[in-house]
This record gives C-alpha cells, sequence and structure tokens, in this order.
C-alpha cells in the first residue's frame, strides 16, 4: 500500500508535507481536510475549525495538549480518517482522536505517530516526495 502526500505552501509561505484525507462527520458527511505529516506528533490531532465543521459530540478529557506554541486545551471526537491509497482504495483509521478547542491553537490538523508508526514515512523534499508505504511496497537506500 502506498499513500502519497505533497509537499504544499502554507499561508506563512513554509512548504511542509501534508496528505489530503478525509474525515467522518456528523449525518455520516465526509469532510475533507489537509493533515500535516509529523513524525514528531505522539499522536493525530484535529484543529479546532476541522472540529466544527465534524459536528460531531466532544468528550471532555480533562487534558490539554502541548507543542512548540505552548500548551492548549483539548476534546476528543470519535471518527474516522480516510486516505486515498495509490491503487484508489480508501484507507480507514477508526478511533478517538485528540481536537483542540480554540482556533489559535493549531492551523492544521496533524497526523500523529499513532497512525504513521504503521508505515514507513518518506519526506524527500529535493526529489517532491511525500509518501507512507506498508505491505507490498518498499523502498531501498543506495548511496549515490
Amino acid at each position: 500500500m502506498r499513500i502519497n502526500g505533497e509537499w504544499y505552501t502554507c499561508e506563512d509561505h513554509i512548504v511542509r508535507p501534508i496528505l489530503r484525507g478525509e474525515l467522518l462527520g456528523a449525518g455520516d458527511t465526509w469532510i475533507q481536510t489537509l493533515f500535516l505529516v509529523d513524525t514528531g506528533a505522539d499522536r493525530t490531532a484535529l484543529s479546532a475549525s476541522v472540529l466544527a465543521a465534524l459536528n460531531l459530540e466532544s468528550i471532555e478529557t480533562g487534558e490539554r495538549l502541548g507543542g512548540v506554541g505552548g500548551v492548549a486545551d483539548m476534546v476528543a471526537v470519535e471518527t474516522r480518517i480516510q486516505l486515498p491509497s495509490d491503487d484508489g482504495r480508501m484507507v480507514a483509521f477508526s478511533g478517538r482522536y485528540a481536537a483542540f478547542t480554540q482556533l489559535e491553537a493549531l492551523d492544521m490538523s496533524v497526523l500523529g505517530r499513532d497512525i504513521l508508526q504503521l508505515f514507513a514515512v518518506i519526506f524527500d523534499q529535493p526529489r517532491v516526495l511525500v509518501c507512507m508505504l506498508r505491505d507490498r511496497h518498499d523502498y531501498t537506500i543506495v548511496a549515490g
């Protein structure tokens, strides 16, 4: 399985590795979103704007999430994330995901190691490559 991402120019003009995916919202509605591929993030976290668009019942956890920008309040939501694979199928991940409640806490939802650890993740900006590999896909590193 291969899930392809891209190098995306964000509003601050910084190019970052992202995956385009979908989240299952209220009324079985799929919400399209961008996920920052963040190998430094312990877990997947949804931005407050995505949380609002999902319109799902949130679960108060009393937890706070921290990162480079500091610590912020969060809730959890039960939902499904879908990412498109190279063969046209959607790869689904169901679970309870963290979601920020403050808009300024996170600009873009983050795909963290709770999902990334299931794949070999490749970032190659010079070759314009962002992908996650598993099962029948593999990679080799050779000296150039």
